[in-house]
C-alpha cells in the first residue's frame, strides 16, 4: 500500500486496523499490476479488509458484484461499515428492498469513477464524472483529502482491476438527497457520460491499447443501465454488446461494438432532449 494518511478526529487504532486489512491484498494485488498476473479484484480486498461488510452486501443486492469483478480500472470511494452507520435509521434497510434497486445502484455508481485515480491526481482536480452520470467534488482541508463531505482515511490502496479510497461517510448522489427519483441528472447527465467515455477512449484505442477503451466503454455502460437515463432500445443494444464483449473474441472487435451501441444512445438522448426543449 502506497499511501497512509493521518486524520485528526479519528483514532488512529482504527485506521491502523483498517490500514493492516487492506494491506494484505492490496500488496499482492501491486505485484499483479507490474507483473501481469492476476490478483484480487476490488471486491476481494474490501472482504479482505473486513470493515465493509454493508458495502459489498449493497453492492450484491444491486447487482453489481460482477462488474466491480470486471477489468476496469475502476476508482472506488469505499465507505466503511462505520460510514454507514452515520446514515439515519433505516436508510440502507430502505436501499436493499428490491423495489429500490435502481436507487440502490445510483449510490453506488456515484462512488466509482472510471479509470485508475491516485489521491495524487485526484487533488490536482476539483471535481470528476462517476459512472452515475453525476459529479463528486473533490478538496482539501488541513491537508486531508475530501470527496464532497467525506474524508479520505486510507488512499491508494491497489487491486488488480482499480484502486481503492476508503472514506469516511456515503457519498449521496443529488437525487437521494432530495428523495427524487434516479435519473443520472436528467437526460444531460447521460449524454455527458457517453461523451467522457468516448472522449477517453478513442485516444487509446489509437495508441494501440483497444482492452483499456472496452474497459471504459463497459463502465458507461453498466452506468447506463443502472440508472434508467435511456429508452428500451438503447438498453438492448447496450445490454447486446456488453454479452459480446464479456464472451471474449477480438478485443478490437468489442471496442466497435459497444462504440457504436453507445454512439446510439446517445443519438436517442439527443433527440429526446431536443424534444424536451420544444414542449
Amino acid at each position: 500500500m502506497r499511501t497512509l494518511t493521518a486524520f485528526r478526529q479519528s483514532p488512529f487504532v482504527t485506521v491502523l486496523r483498517y490500514a493492516a486489512a487492506l494491506m494484505v491484498c492490496a500488496s499482492s494485488a501491486a505485484h499483479a499490476q507490474h507483473g501481469g498476473r492476476s490478483g484480487p479484484t476490488i471486491p476481494q480486498v474490501a472482504k479482505t479488509a473486513g470493515s465493509f461488510t454493508t458495502l459489498l452486501s449493497a453492492v450484491d443486492a444491486a447487482g453489481l458484484t460482477e462488474t466491480l469483478f470486471g477489468r476496469g480500472p475502476f476508482t472506488v470511494f469505499a465507505p466503511t461499515d462505520e460510514a454507514f452507520r452515520r446514515l439515519p435509521t433505516g436508510t440502507v434497510e430502505e436501499l436493499l428492498k428490491p423495489q429500490n434497486r435502481d436507487k440502490l445502484r445510483t449510490l453506488l455508481t456515484y462512488h466509482v469513477v472510471a479509470g485508475r485515480v491516485t489521491a495524487a491526481q485526484a487533488r490536482s482536480v476539483r471535481s470528476a464524472q462517476t459512472v452515475a452520470g453525476q459529479s463528486i467534488r473533490i478538496s482539501e482541508d488541513g491537508g486531508l483529502l475530501r470527496i464532497n463531505d467525506a474524508r479520505v482515511r486510507i488512499a491508494d490502496v491497489p487491486a488488480s482491476n482499480g484502486i481503492i479510497h476508503v472514506i469516511d461517510r456515503v457519498l449521496m448522489p443529488s437525487d437521494a438527497r432530495t428523495g427524487g427519483t434516479a435519473t443520472t441528472g436528467t437526460n444531460g447527465g447521460a449524454a455527458e457520460l457517453i461523451d467522457l467515455a468516448i472522449e477517453r477512449g478513442v485516444p487509446l484505442f489509437n495508441d494501440g491499447q483497444p482492452a483499456a477503451t472496452v474497459a471504459i466503454s463497459e463502465v458507461a455502460a453498466t452506468a447506463l443501465l443502472a440508472t434508467g437515463a435511456i429508452n428500451d432500445e438503447s438498453q438492448r443494444t447496450l445490454r447486446s454488446a456488453l454479452r459480446d464483449a464479456s464472451r471474449g473474441g477480438g478485443v478490437r472487435d468489442n471496442a466497435f461494438v459497444l462504440r457504436a451501441a453507445l454512439d446510439e444512445a446517445r443519438r436517442n438522448l439527443t433527440g429526446r432532449m431536443e424534444l424536451s426543449r420544444t414542449r
